[in-house]
């Protein structure tokens, strides 16, 4: 059996999967994660600190950083970033063709 996705790239794969827009969001979670947490180890900014600094619980600041919990608010991020002197910034670009 052929299958369908030889020779088409990966995101024509998520595509046809119809996930490409889910899978998108959780990678810039991630990568947002990644880079407050990267942020904190360099100020150094306990968890503890930082949780502080946002006025939110230890928990809530371990749920932003956990890189597999989509369901963080923008407002919440952004917070995060101010926390440790930083802001968001974001761009919407054209697609790149299919």
């Amino acid at each position: 059996m052929k299958s369908p996705h030889l020779g088409s790239d990966f995101d024509d794969f998520l595509r046809d999967e119809e996930i490409l827009q889910v899978v998108e969001a959780a990678a810039i979670k991630k990568v947002i994660a990644a880079l407050i947490e990267k942020a904190m180890t360099e100020a150094p900014i306990t968890k503890t600190e930082m949780a502080r600094r946002m006025g939110t619980s230890r928990t809530q600041l371990d749920r932003l950083l956990d890189p597999s919990n989509p369901s963080v608010t923008l407002a919440t991020l952004v917070r995060a970033a101010s926390a440790i002197g930083k802001r968001i910034s974001f761009s919407i670009e054209e697609n790149l063709p299919a």
